[in-house]
């Protein structure tokens, strides 16, 4: 949020220029004017100064601060009260922005309560009574329903059903549970009812646990410092002495003129007046920034464009981030006396019923109206399959646990994925479905890319290790790690970082990738479709969810930090020749304010060159309909 007091300042401060520079040009009154633009530079300067002084207390003094009070007390003393005002007011203007920016990444991430209940059903003296999750003690008994979700870390007592785990660990597929098996708090119970015996208090949870390791995380990354900082301790007092002693050497040990080399010495001060560097450098930042904007890419602040240039490894979650997180059918495999029409027409209709998210990618694949006067009952095995009467005949349709149970003889030989098995009462096993998690379109096109920028790409997910290995395949990484938890992943990109010599990028979308975001150097978050938590805890988000936008947000912040270099040796290459005429007399204040005012407008145009993106895109055909066409050329 923009402090309002500080964009006042700035507003009067550009129309007290306004009216400075009419009677400027104007011919008016050279009081009238200084007084003008005086009481601007005290407006727009006073805590530039106050924030100066109090670094020289505290022992650092040569900074930025120290850099524009030197550059404005220097314009006043040759007369130069527009241009004094002028590198003030863009100065607190490119300062706003980024206090702002810098604001909106460290904001707090208290989306990551949202996937907790507001109640849990606890059983108590044999009855169930609806509490706050806060409320329940260790060891408590709690009920969770079909739909509802678990309210508090526990332990399975009763009772078989299927969960969605996606918001916490990143699993794409939901997980079979069973007496005995452990569940977070968030996790959605999905088919038949459990009771659980709660195992750690609501303030030790899971979501908890990962809160906090996204603070520890965020304070363990290193900021980076701004180069003006830096350039200012030794450009600041290079120019102080160079300007002293341009007067006092000549003076004392020559006999020179008082008057002329005390002109030779503000001639000096007004070259080396920072304008330049001070408005051009973080504009490049900005329009960097904005023209990434233009292609969904929101950048949090300029350090993050700066350290996505060193880019050496990407890191990717898996699950809606690398694929959609959505399933489809990826192979029909029916027995000698089916045809794959009758197994998918035969399976569909068996999970008429059921909103499961693999009963809809198999309904989807059928792809046509289902007459309800061909299903009978049907009867839900939780963490099995169902039960269905189709057509008068018993369909058992479900895993190999539900087929083991049934008494088929079913294997899952076939191909990747996870398997559904059908098979009927009286005719026997009559086949497999296998079905998974779809890559993106542009996947394999963003990888590819990257690793021609000579990037190395790295895959990790919950998912097991074979569905991991067949993604992984399909796009093309260059290493995957299959398994994890979100702390595992954590551990995985600390080892990551700590063998890289470059920046390391972790690109992610759900609540589980938000410790990882908030450790990397840079934390990528698909804004589309990720959490909440997972855009707050990132640096950089992608509002299209296309992973072909992490090669354009590299490739953007490269050619962003090429023209920041090339204003920054442009203008101290321009100020230096002019600086060396000067000591010899060759230049004159006119000469002077062109070192300072021409090569600010130059650097300027040349910063404006972020906003255009068009040469740094990715350029490929993308034909999925769910996401944008992304322009990236390789």
């Amino acid at each position: 949020m923009i402090d309002k007091k500080e964009a006042a300042e700035i507003i009067i401060g550009a129309v007290l220029l306004a009216a400075g520079l009419v009677i400027h040009f104007t011919g008016g009154d050279a009081l009238t004017e200084a007084i003008l633009l005086g009481a601007g530079c005290i407006i727009c300067g006073y805590e530039v100064v106050m924030e100066c002084v109090s670094n020289i207390r505290g022992g650092t003094i040569f900074d930025e601060n120290l850099l524009m009070t030197i550059a404005v007390v220097g314009a006043f003393l040759i007369g130069e009260y527009p241009e004094a005002l002028a590198v003030l007011l863009f100065y607190r203007v490119g300062e706003m922005f980024e206090h702002y920016a810098v604001d909106r990444s460290r904001r707090s991430i208290a989306a990551l309560t949202d996937i907790m209940p507001d109640t849990a059903n606890v059983i108590r003296d044999g009855k169930t009574i609806s509490v706050s999750p806060s409320e329940v003690e260790v060891g408590e008994k709690v009920l969770i329903k079909p739909g509802d979700k678990v309210p508090i870390d526990c332990k399975v007592l009763e009772g078989a059903s299927s969960v969605d785990t996606k918001a916490l660990t990143g699993e794409s597929m939901p997980r079979d549970i069973d007496a005995g098996d452990e569940l977070f708090g968030g996790f959605i119970n999905l088919t038949g009812p459990i009771t659980a015996e709660t195992l750690r208090p609501y303030g030790e949870s899971a979501v908890s646990r990962i809160m906090k390791m996204i603070e520890d995380s965020a304070s363990r990354k290193a900021s980076s410092e701004r180069f003006i900082t830096v350039f200012a301790r030794y450009y600041t007092p290079a120019v102080c002495l160079i300007s002293f002693l341009v007067f006092l050497l000549p003076v004392l040990l020559l006999g020179g003129a008082v008057q002329t080399w005390l002109y030779r010495a503000l001639t000096i001060l007004v070259v080396s007046c920072p304008c330049a560097l001070v408005i051009s450098v973080p504009m490049s930042f900005f329009c960097g920034i904005g023209g990434a904007s233009k292609l969904g890419i929101l950048v949090k602040g300029g350090n993050f464009l700066e350290m996505l240039a060193k880019t050496e490894t990407v890191v990717f979650d898996k699950t809606g981030t690398l694929t959609k997180g959505t399933f489809s059918v990826s192979k029909i495999h029916p027995s000698e006396n089916m045809t794959e029409d009758q197994l998918i027409e035969m399976a569909a209709e068996a999970e008429f019923y059921s909103s499961h998210p693999i009963s809809l990618s198999i309904k989807d694949m059928y792809g046509k109206a289902i007459d309800p006067a061909v299903v009978g009952a049907s009867q839900n095995v939780p963490g099995r399959g169902v039960i269905t009467e189709v057509k008068g005949s018993a369909v058992h349709i479900g895993n190999l646990k539900m087929m083991s149970a049934m008494g088929h003889n079913a294997t899952d030989a076939c191909c990747k994925g996870t398997k559904i098995h059908i098979a009927t009462e009286n005719g026997g096993y009559l086949g497999h479905i296998a079905v998974s998690d779809v890559a993106k379109a542009d996947s394999v096109l963003a990888v590819k890319a990257l690793k021609e920028d000579g990037i190395k790409t790295v895959m990790l997910t919950g998912d097991n290790g074979e569905v991991a290995e067949a993604i992984a395949k399909e796009v093309g990484v260059d290493e995957e790690h299959s398994d994890l938890l979100p702390q595992d992943k954590l551990s995985v990109l600390e080892n990551i970082i700590k063998e890289g010599k470059g920046a390391t990028v972790f690109v992610g979308d759900g609540i589980n990738d938000a410790p990882s975001l908030a450790r990397a150097d840079v934390g990528i978050a698909m804004g589309g479709i990720g959490s909440d938590a997972a855009v707050e805890a990132a640096d950089v988000v992608i509002m299209n969810d296309s992973p072909a936008n992490v090669v354009s947000a590299i490739r953007i912040s490269k050619r962003t930090m090429r023209i920041v270099w090339e204003n920054i040796i442009f203008a101290l290459a321009v100020k230096f020749v002019i600086l060396c005429m000067a000591v010899f007399g060759y230049a004159d204040m006119y000469l002077a304010i062109f070192g300072d005012v021409g090569v600010t407008i130059i650097a300027i145009l040349n910063a404006a060159r972020c906003l255009s993106v068009g040469s740094t895109v990715l350029k490929g055909s993308i034909t999925d309909p769910d996401y944008p066409k992304t322009n990236i050329s390789i």
